[in-house]
Parts: C-alpha cells; structure tokens; sequence
C-alpha cells in the first residue's frame, strides 16, 4: 500500500515538473511581480456534485460464483473563493457518502467524509502571501467493525466511530504560495490540532489518540498541505489533495499523511467516471496506512 501511495504521489509531482519545466524557464522578472491570476476580483464559485451506481445480480442457477450486491455513492466537492489585488480567502467542502448492500447482509458504509477547509492570505510578495488555515473534518454515520467468531461462525458488529467521533480540527499561522487556484502550498510551522471523541469510546481504553477517560486531545506541531489540480487530457482531470502533519509535542518524526485523489473522466455533460483515493497514516489511530478507493460510472453535474 505503501508503494501506491508514493507512486501516486509521484505521478502527480513529475507530471507537473514537467508541464511547469518550459514555464519557468522563460519567466521574466516583471511577470514574476505579478503573481497571482488577476483574471477576477471578487467572488468565484465552482462545484461538482457526482452520484454513482453499481449493481450485481445472480439467480440461483448461476454455477460461476457470486453475490448480488447493489451500491451506491455520492460526493459533492464545492469551492468558493474571494479576492482582491491584496488578498485572498479560499473555502473548499468535501462531503461524500456510500452504501453497500450483500444478498443476506447488513448494509454497510463504503463512503462517509465530511471536510471543511478555510485559507485567507495577504500579499506579501510574488507568489507568497502570509496565511493562515482552519481546517475541520469528521464523518456523518456510525462505523462498525465486522468480527465472525472462528468456531461458532457467528458474526458481531461493534460500534467504533460515529458523527463527531472521531473529529479533527486544525488551524495555525503561515506562509502560502499559489500561482493559481489550481496549484498552491501552504506552509504552517505553528499549527493547533484537537481531536475529538465521545467518551464511550475511550471508557475502557485510548480511541484515536485521545487517552482513556477523556474526549479530546490537543497537539501542536507543524502542517503542509498541498493542492494540485489540472487536465491530464481533454475531459480528463486530476485533482490532487496532500495533508502532512507532525506534532512537536509527542514523537515528531512520525508524520501524519493524508492524501486524497480524484480523477474525473466526463463522457459528457452529465455521465462520467469517477475514481477517488485516498491514504492516511495516522499512528494514533492505527500504524498502517488506511486505503479507501470508490470507482464508478454515474451522474456528474458541475456548476
């Protein structure tokens, strides 16, 4: 899993090495004062609302294998940003959510993201801008871990995480660099970061890095976050998300990762297909990395 995520990562960083190579090369001192994209002033909003749909069937009588399952996801990805020759103030929301549904099993989650980020910049100079971020996420359904006993063959579900639980807010100081709305880096070496959780789950142990008996946990340390979208061909875009986050205050060298993808292959106005993925490492939580990936065909509507 490792190695996807860095080739991901990888991918991404090459593809624009090499589109921003020719660029940079012939880019005056005069142009570089200019900075950032003046071809608005004001408000600008953008969004994409997707909806899939995958569905399995198979009657009795079929002798190759299989269970019918139907599954459905939907994920709404808005944008709404302000600016002036002076300042900047960027708002993104992520929501997403899926179900699935196996021939004689619960429906189960298969998508549930809830994600706020805010950036406000002032001019300093080129590129740069002294920032400052907040950012908030958490998930809107209960998640349940699925065990069936070895001998008994029965299966049990066991609540670990709900609205709110766990929920994550970070929100700090620092310098931005953006060239445009489609690629920018924030850099904040002072950054806040509580987690919060029900008290439920930590009655008889530690949950998400926050100690048993509490509901919270407050960190500080340093955060990158990274954006980079762009067209890998006609209809064809790749929107990159990269979070990386290291708390002074308890084993720094052990970087929380989150990165996200989605690549959107439209067919036309409203039919395309979507693939989102999405790493995180977090070693509060578990020391591995957690894989989520959705693929489908569906509804698309941009507006």
């Amino acid at each position: 899993m490792k190695k996807i995520l860095l080739l991901l990562i990888f991918v991404s960083v090459n593809i624009f090495a090499q589109k921003t190579e020719g660029e940079l090369i012939n880019v005056t001192s005069e142009a570089a004062k200019k900075a950032v994209d003046t071809s608005y002033v004001g408000w600008k909003k953008a969004g994409n609302f997707v909806l899939l749909f995958n569905q399995s069937a198979f009657n009795n009588e079929w002798l190759g294998g299989g269970t019918s399952n139907v599954a459905g996801n939907a994920g709404l990805n808005y944008d709404f940003n302000y600016k002036t020759p002076e300042m900047i103030w960027d708002n993104k929301f992520i929501a997403a959510y899926g179900l699935t549904k196996l021939k004689d099993q619960p429906t189960t989650k298969s998508d549930d993201r809830l994600e706020f980020t805010s950036l406000i910049g002032k001019k300093a100079k080129g590129y740069w801008f002294y920032s400052g971020f907040l950012n908030f996420k958490t998930q809107m359904d209960s998640g349940f871990l699925q065990e069936t006993d070895a001998v008994t063959n029965v299966t049990t579900y066991t609540k670990i995480s709900h609205f709110f639980s766990p929920a994550y807010l970070q929100a700090g100081p620092g310098m931005l660099w953006k060239k445009s709305d489609n690629l920018k880096v924030n850099l904040a070496p002072a950054t806040s970061r509580l987690i919060f959780v029900h008290k439920h789950f930590t009655e008889f142990g530690s949950a998400f890095g926050v100690d048993q008996g509490k509901t919270s946990r407050f960190e500080f340390g340093a955060a990158v976050n990274a954006y980079y979208k762009f067209n890998i061909m006609e209809n064809v875009s790749m929107e990159n998300i990269l979070n990386l986050y290291s708390n002074y205050l308890d084993n720094p060298q052990n970087v929380d990762i989150d990165y996200q993808m989605n690549l959107v292959m439209k067919i036309n106005k409203y039919i395309s297909t979507n693939v989102a993925f999405q790493a995180i490492y977090d070693d509060n939580a578990i020391g591995a990395f957690q894989i989520r990936e959705v693929f489908g065909l569906g509804f698309n509507y941009g507006f």
